[in-house]
């Protein structure tokens, strides 16, 4: 049936179309800036860009389809397969910013062609004789013309900011635009015959992570963005009692479909324990040997609920924070013969076995059992990235240089104010030296020996430009001053600072030394430098309109507001991550809130985030200094995340980063059994 539909059809139609669709967007989008105020200020931005807009555009969107249609996956980073420092990247919040912009575009994308991207998506899956279909198998998804637009804002001189609200203006164009590509595709699709075939395929599979990116069951009519309202073991054993208390009769019975699952009516205890763990092995998102792991542990549950008649009342039971645990840990691997999963499953079984064999199960016993649980993922999350935790602290210094500059520069100013320093000398402390000192810091550490030795050849040099007070004072001197030029001249090596900058102020130096070994002053009085003016009136004066308006036209691109962090997103991509509590990004409860957020990430915990224009599953593996530097390990083993903290709070704020336990096996068990109980 597929023969009729040759594979490579839908995207040569896609190819075909690159160099209209451009043109297109390049026409709608001037039209758009024109038509609305609002966008007045990013028209300087595209002006710069209109010029190679469409050509950029359709070449990069025609390589990423050609990558296609090759069979290679158009996305695929090699670079995230990172070893040292000088592959590993830092993603800031420039970098967050762009794949805010991505997710937006995408997004409205996905939005306004659901049901055609399903049949597509279901048709490259068949092609592959794939059960489930996969967003990334489809070499035409809207993420690929999401990177091609991004490309093309980013080959022109533009700041992050500008090019976010490019692309936030060219969203719903290019929505619109590929809306019609799509509803082509799938036009071609039905008149093969296979319409009907691709709807179906794979109608019954889930998508193990779709919870998390797209209507979650319980946020279903909900705004995207707004948090749930979930059931609770307390609120389901209360509802299951009172339809066990109601007399037979007391309400109509509908009748029911013969293949539902039997109604709770005179659910007991036991009962209500073993459709709640019935629903945990369904979770779609469990691999079969992690299915069988929980199988076994629930011997041990059942056991227990005997003899503690808080396990079904208490959602924070030491019990289902076990199994939460376990379940987030093992839902993070994508195959089931992953090394790092296998390992996992090799120790959890030794731990089931206790808990089996235990002559009357506990909750401390189960509380035992989760703290070794969580010692053991730290300790191998840590072993993830220990390879990479020099590189990562590196990279952090690297990341800190300009905020250590500053800081090294004020104390070097502070320290050399009213000495006896020749002007180019001066010069040299406030500028080269201060790059020396940085650089010792980002090489070996801010506390390092060669960061405080650097830092004492300022002392050192101050202190030889005391007039000596006798011979005695002027051989020491003399003895002193090789070690100190030697060491002056290393820290100008270790910078590679050009001859002719290091010459003038280092002959200097040996010539004021020279006057002090001749009984004179370091310093001529006729040399001295003049204090540092007081700031007059006149210049303290408010400044003057046609200055102020030669700064607007040279800060032109600042026009653009910075407002990106709270900015109104559409987060229908998460919507059980509550991102009102962090979007008002200048709200002191918003700050707060990202930072409990923040402070709460663990090592060894996993993640779902939207990092370099498409969507990875990382643990947590390193975390920097004051939580300002982060490394995450992705599935595959040498996929490495780092990321800064700025970058982090754009994503929580975007709705673009969640904890895989944020959504646990139990709430979700919950919430299937309470609705359930609502539909008999």
């Amino acid at each position: 049936m597929l023969s009729r539909l040759h594979p490579h059809d839908l995207l040569d139609h896609a190819l075909t179309e690159a160099g209209p669709l451009a043109r297109e967007l390049l026409n709608v989008v001037q039209d758009e800036l024109d038509a609305k105020p609002q966008h007045y200020p990013l028209r300087e931005a595209w002006r710069k860009v209109r010029n190679h807009f469409a050509a950029d555009f359709e070449g990069r969107l025609i390589e990423l389809l050609q990558s296609g249609r090759r069979g290679e996956d158009p996305l695929h980073r090699p670079g995230l397969q990172m070893g040292g420092l000088d592959s590993l990247s830092l993603v800031d919040e420039h970098q967050a910013l762009q794949d805010v912009a991505i997710a937006h575009v995408t997004h409205a994308a996905e939005e306004l062609s659901r049901a055609e991207l399903h049949q597509i998506g279901n048709y490259f899956a068949a092609l592959r004789g794939i059960a489930r279909a996969r967003e990334r198998d489809n070499p035409l998804r809207p993420a690929l013309f999401a990177h091609a637009l991004h490309h093309a804002l980013a080959a022109s001189p533009l700041g992050a900011e500008a090019q976010y609200e490019l692309m936030r203006v060219a969203a719903t164009p290019m929505a619109r635009a590929l809306n019609r590509l799509y509803t082509q595709a799938c036009a071609s699709l039905r008149a093969a015959d296979i319409g009907d075939m691709v709807a179906s395929h794979g109608h019954s599979q889930t998508d193990p992570l779709a919870h998390q990116r797209l209507a979650a069951a319980r946020g279903v009519g909900q705004r995207p963005g707004t948090p749930a309202t979930p059931g609770t073991l307390d609120g389901l054993s209360r509802r299951v009692e009172f339809i066990n208390s109601r007399p037979q009769g007391f309400m109509p019975t509908p009748p029911r479909d013969p293949a539902a699952p039997a109604p709770f009516v005179r659910t007991t205890g036991p009962d209500m324990l073993s459709r709640l763990y019935d629903q945990i092995l369904a979770d779609p998102r469990l691999l079969p040997p992690l299915k069988g792991l929980l199988a076994r542990l629930q011997i041990a549950v059942v056991r227990l609920a005997r003899t503690d008649s808080t396990l079904l009342r208490r959602q924070d039971h030491p019990t289902w924070a076990l199994l939460n645990r376990v379940a987030a840990h093992g839902m993070a691997f994508e195959r089931a013969d992953d090394p790092r999963l296998v390992e996992f499953l090799r120790f959890m079984e030794a731990e089931a076995q206790l808990l089996v064999d235990a002559p009357t199960p506990t909750a401390l016993l189960f509380q035992q059992v989760l703290a070794r649980v969580d010692t053991h993922i730290d300790q191998q999350a840590r072993l993830s990235g220990q390879r990479n935790a020099i590189a990562m602290a590196a990279l952090e210094r690297e990341h800190l240089r300009r905020d250590w500059r500053d800081l090294v520069r004020e104390q070097i100013d502070h320290q050399i104010a009213d000495t006896p320093l020749g002007p180019r000398m001066h010069r040299f402390l406030q500028t080269s030296w201060v790059d020396v000192i940085v650089e010792a810091m980002v090489r070996h550490g801010r506390e390092s020996l060669e960061a405080q030795s650097a830092m004492e050849v300022v002392d050192a040099v101050l202190e030889s430009l005391i007039t000596p007070r006798d011979m005695a004072d002027r051989e020491a001197l003399r003895m002193r001053l090789p070690v100190l030029i030697e060491r002056l001249v290393t820290g100008c090596d270790s910078i590679q600072l050009p001859e002719a900058k290091r010459e003038p102020p280092l002959s200097e130096l040996m010539g004021q030394h020279g006057r002090l070994l001749r009984g004179l002053p370091a310093l001529d009085p006729a040399d001295r430098r003049p204090p540092p003016p007081k700031p007059s009136a006149a210049s303290a004066a408010p400044v003057s309109a046609d200055e102020i308006v030669r700064r607007l036209m040279e800060e032109r691109d600042s026009q653009v507001p910075s407002h990106w962090l709270s900015a109104d997103v559409d987060r229908g991509e998460l919507p059980t991550v509550p991102v009102q509590l962090y979007n008002e990004h200048d709200s002191p409860d918003a700050r707060a809130a990202l930072q409990r957020w923040i402070d709460g990430m663990e090592i060894g915990r996993w993640y779902h985030l939207f990092i370099q224009g498409d969507w990875h599953t990382a643990q947590l593996a390193w975390i920097g200094e004051g939580r300002q530097f982060m490394l995450f390990v992705g599935r595959e083993s040498d996929v490495r995340l780092p990321l800064t903290r700025r970058a982090l709070e754009a994503l929580l704020a975007n709705g673009l980063i969640t904890a895989l336990e944020e959504d646990s096996v139990v709430q979700r068990a919950v919430d299937t059994l309470m609705s359930d109980l609502d539909g008999g």
